[in-house]
């Protein structure tokens, strides 16, 4: 049996009366036949569910739905955290209710070129994703032809990645490796001068201060190689309601370990800087 991915736009097309859905989150234009008779949806497969449930999940906008092997599941997981994929276009993750992704505006894959776009990887290049989330990153990165490695501290988000079909490249192209653990360790291992380019998206200053630290941009500058680029989301937490400058205060501490051309780029709501290149 397949896996079927359903929203509630999936859920309203079927209650419509519409034979053919899109089951894979929109990564792709496919649709395929389902078939509403006795009281179940029926798959290609001979998978079917029933239609009270395909009702709920019409009303329910938060969630990503899944059937695997007959059987229908959240897309979401409990832990100390509570984990879950948002159907967005492509998918976000939400953690506690913040959302990984700029989700206003802009979607989550567009959030990322945008952010991807700032360092401009090149065929070969070795790039740092520092903190990997569902992918995106690393994906497009390893798209343009540089080789990832990607750092993720939680494992629970790396279930949910491959829970999402738009992650899949995560696992399958073989430019990009995954390093289980937290970057502000795991950066320590690296070899001096390893990168020709670091995409640093941390969590907010709030969940992850250490990420934020001259320690940890001592660490990025090191395995950095001369000339190399470096992007730094930040966002705007805290500026529009208690005149807090994060941006500015991450500026100061890159050009203080050795960065130059530091600088903010307010569409993609962060800061870029280079590592100066030998004379």
């Amino acid at each position: 049996m397949g896996t079927y991915y359903l929203t509630f736009r999936e859920a309203r097309e079927i209650l419509k009366g519409k034979n053919k859905i899109n089951v894979d989150l929109g990564k792709t234009s496919e649709k395929i036949n389902v078939e509403v008779r006795d009281g179940y949806v029926f798959f290609p497969d001979g998978t079917r569910l029933d239609i009270e449930l395909v009702k709920k999940i019409s009303e329910d906008e938060s969630t990503v739905y899944f059937i695997e092997n007959g059987t229908l599941y959240k897309a979401a997981i409990a832990g100390s955290h509570f984990y879950k994929l948002v159907p967005t276009v492509p998918p976000t993750i939400e953690i506690n209710g913040i959302r990984m992704h700029r989700t206003k505006d802009v979607n989550p894959w567009e959030d990322t070129v945008i952010k991807v776009n700032t360092i401009n990887p090149r065929p070969g290049e070795y790039v740092l994703d520092s903190c990997m989330g569902l992918g995106y990153t690393a994906i497009e990165a390893a798209r343009r032809g540089a080789k990832v490695i990607t750092i993720e501290k939680d494992k629970n988000v790396i279930e949910l990645a491959k829970i999402n079909p738009w992650s899949r490249d995560l696992f399958e192209n073989p430019n990009i490796k995954i390093i289980q653990g937290d970057s502000y360790e795991v950066i320590k291992e690296f070899e001096n001068e390893m990168f020709d380019a670091v995409i640093h998206d941390p969590p907010r200053f709030s969940l992850a201060g250490e990420l934020y630290s001259e320690e940890f941009y001592r660490e990025l500058f090191r395995v950095l190689k001369p000339g190399g680029r470096l992007f730094h989301y930040v966002g705007n937490p805290g500026k529009r309601y208690r005149r807090k400058d994060i941006q500015r205060g991450v500026m100061e501490r890159l050009r203080k370990v050795g960065f130059i051309g530091v600088r903010r780029i307010e569409e993609a709501l962060g800061v870029v800087a280079r590592k100066p290149r030998r004379i």
